[in-house]
């Protein structure tokens, strides 16, 4: 049997910042997703104006939930905008158009890459950090973004 190298407190304060970093994509993913919102313009504005607002709700409470599980887990968040942009995996950009196919598509994309660092982070936290709490807290967000991918990308066909 492996033994266990390092020290819990070690352990959770290296998955505390895989968590920020979580944290960090899904607030900006959330501030993208409020400017689709109010920025979207064209035949379809009415009901992408709504779904945009479905999704930016949802994104807010899932920020929310991974704040709360870095502070289960023993650790402060660190609610900073500047630690936001310095964390997060994506970039804001402007977008060419404000039509609604240019919105779905960035978001799309987004989620697509937030659901793949997921997958590659979640092998990590089961046997590396031994934290199957964190791993299925993990699992479920992962889950709620391959559905609002599955809605983004319904949209685009």
């Amino acid at each position: 049997m492996e033994t266990i190298t390092a020290t819990l407190e070690e352990r959770t304060k290296e998955v505390a910042y895989m968590l920020n970093t979580i944290l960090a994509d899904e607030y900006v993913l959330y501030t993208k997703t409020r400017h689709a919102h109010w920025n979207v313009e064209g035949g379809d504005f009415q009901s992408l104006h709504l779904f945009f607002e479905t999704q930016y709700r949802q994104l807010d409470a899932l920020v929310d939930d991974v704040a709360e599980r870095i502070r289960t887990i023993g650790h402060y968040v660190p609610a900073h905008l500047k630690m936001f942009l310095q964390e997060t995996h994506f970039t804001e950009q402007e977008t060419a158009a404000n039509d609604g196919k240019t919105y779905l598509g960035a978001l799309l994309s987004d989620h697509e890459a937030l659901i793949l660092h997921f997958k590659e982070i979640l092998p990590s936290l089961e046997e590396k950090y031994r934290d199957l709490g964190t791993a299925s807290f993990v699992s479920k967000l992962l889950e709620v973004h391959e559905k609002m991918a599955w809605m983004l990308r319904a949209h685009l066909r």
